[in-house]
């Protein structure tokens, strides 16, 4: 049976402006076909269950020619999949996604359209530029800046100038020259305001503001490179008027953020709400441990213990999942005292709407133990945590004196997931700040990047002992003053303003 093919745009980059039906397309597919402009922000939506195909496309530089690209389309579809075509911008605004349905339609095969965000309208709103103004202008005409047959299309620059509307040149950068040129020969005053704008709603856009006569030489000027747009009309002078993208608090901006895929989001919302872009590079992921015969004997046996600790988010989820699996719930823990190792662990907890009596004021093992080995005196303490934790918990119980059960949860694995495109951008300069949560983040991170000189790489670090391991591989670092998201957050503001 032939499967289906969905073409979705994906947007000019910032995945806030990926739609909703986009985004749950995505997370349905067997096969991802992407191009090189799609953000890092969408390709981090794509399930780990599907298989990604790279057919690095961009702007006058197809490595893989359309007509491949058609057929692995066919192919993939043909095999029973549902292919997700996912394309910059829209699919039909210069995006040939009519040339990849014509292979489909003449086999048979089933397909969906999901309209995507383009570049000539967001592009332009990011960088403060309205394309429409009753004051400045009533029309808007978008423009290729080359065609499948010329690498300059043929404009008729008279007539366009005769619309007296804002003008978008999509993939117009390599012909701005003889597109300007082409606007004066055609009538329209050397002044008319006009703008370059690169790397539109990513953290490092940046945009030229000049006039039609000037504008190449001010773009040069300032390197600007593929993938940009060019418009030009009265509204390119509203532009410093009404610029936002960088004022935000961390507008310009962007992010690597480690954490465990299941985790990634709370930290990755308040920083996207901030402006920064945020590349996912989940460096360990949690699998339970199954056939669990300490968990299910402590399970049975709670009421021999006094205190449980969990050590992290993971560990409450796995717990209350084989708590569940057993057909208990939290009534089993009554009369059960809880100590948490910190706030994102103890927030977990109260989501079941179970409070912590204990929760360290550093947020580390060797302080839990410490706390637990005064306020548990007389009780045996059920630890559940990672098959490998940290020694510091239990040794400080040890010194103590205190009983203990410590009960493995899980087992921390580690991955590799877009490793390549993260290394890439972080030998380019273009990574900012990597934040890791925990020891084990760094260690992933640093497994999946692989051979490379760490010292290049600034990290935001959730406490001590993350820090340490990222010093040992040379990784800057910083420590929020507490160990909390929040505070990673308000540092990477306190820095990006310092700047």
């Amino acid at each position: 049976m032939n499967g289906k093919v969905i073409l979705v745009g994906a947007g000019p980059g910032d995945v806030g402006l990926l739609t909703l039906k986009g985004k749950a397309v995505l997370q349905q597919a067997d096969v991802v076909v992407y191009d090189k402009l799609v953000g890092q922000g969408v390709l981090a939506l794509i399930p780990p269950t599907a298989r990604r195909i790279d057919v690095g496309k961009r702007a006058s530089h197809h490595p893989i020619p359309q007509h491949q690209i058609n057929q692995i389309l066919l192919e993939e579809a043909l095999a029973g999949n549902l292919v997700v075509r996912l394309k910059g911008g829209d699919p039909f605004l210069f995006g040939r996604g009519g040339e990849e349905l014509e292979l489909l339609v003449q086999h048979g095969i089933d397909f969906e359209i999901v309209p995507g965000v383009t570049s000539a309208l967001s592009v332009p709103a990011y960088a403060g530029i309205p394309v429409t103004h009753r004051d400045c202008t009533s029309s808007l005409h978008i423009i290729t800046g080359h065609t499948k047959t010329a690498p300059e299309a043929q404009i008729d620059f008279a007539s366009l100038v005769k619309l007296k509307g804002t003008l978008v040149f999509l993939m117009g950068v390599s012909a701005m020259e003889s597109i300007c040129t082409g606007l004066l020969a055609g009538g329209m005053s050397p002044d008319m305001p006009a703008a370059v704008l690169e790397r539109g709603t990513t953290a490092h856009q940046r945009r030229v503001v000049s006039t039609v006569q000037n504008l190449v030489h001010d773009a040069q000027a300032a390197n600007i490179k593929t993938p940009a747009i060019i418009v030009v009309g009265k509204v390119c002078a509203l532009a410093e008027q009404f610029h936002w993208a960088e004022e935000r608090p961390l507008g310009g901006v962007r992010i690597v953020v480690t954490r465990p895929r299941e985790l990634a989001s709370t930290l990755t919302e308040k920083l996207r709400a901030l402006g920064a872009e945020v590349v996912e590079l989940p460096s360990i992921q949690t699998a339970a441990i199954e056939n669990n015969a300490a968990l299910a004997f402590a399970l049975t046996n709670l009421g021999r213990y006094g205190w449980i600790t969990f050590t992290s988010p993971s560990g409450v989820r796995i717990f209350f999942e084989e708590l569940r699996a057993r057909g208990q719930d939290i009534r089993s823990l009554a009369g059960l005292k809880i100590a948490a190792i910190g706030s994102a662990t103890a927030h977990e907890l109260e989501k079941r709407g179970l409070l912590v009596d204990l929760k360290p004021s550093a947020y580390n093992a060797g302080q839990l133990g410490a706390a637990l080995g005064v306020a548990a005196k007389g009780t045996r303490i059920l630890i559940t945590r990672a098959r490998v934790g940290s020694p510091d918990l239990t040794a400080a119980l040890d010194a103590a004196g205190i009983p203990y059960d410590d009960v493995p949860l899980y087992d921390t694995l580690y991955t590799y997931e877009q490793a390549d495109s993260v290394r890439e951008q972080l030998a380019c300069g273009e990574i900012d700040y990597v934040a890791f949560t925990s020891a084990s983040t760094v260690r992933g991170f640093v497994g999946a990047i692989g051979d490379f000189d760490f010292s290049q790489v600034n990290a935001i670090c959730i406490g001590e002992q993350t820090a340490l391991e990222a010093q040992k591989h040379r990784i800057k670092t910083v420590i929020a003053q507490a160990a909390t998201i929040d505070s990673m957050v308000a540092l990477l503001t306190d820095l990006h303003r310092q700047k």
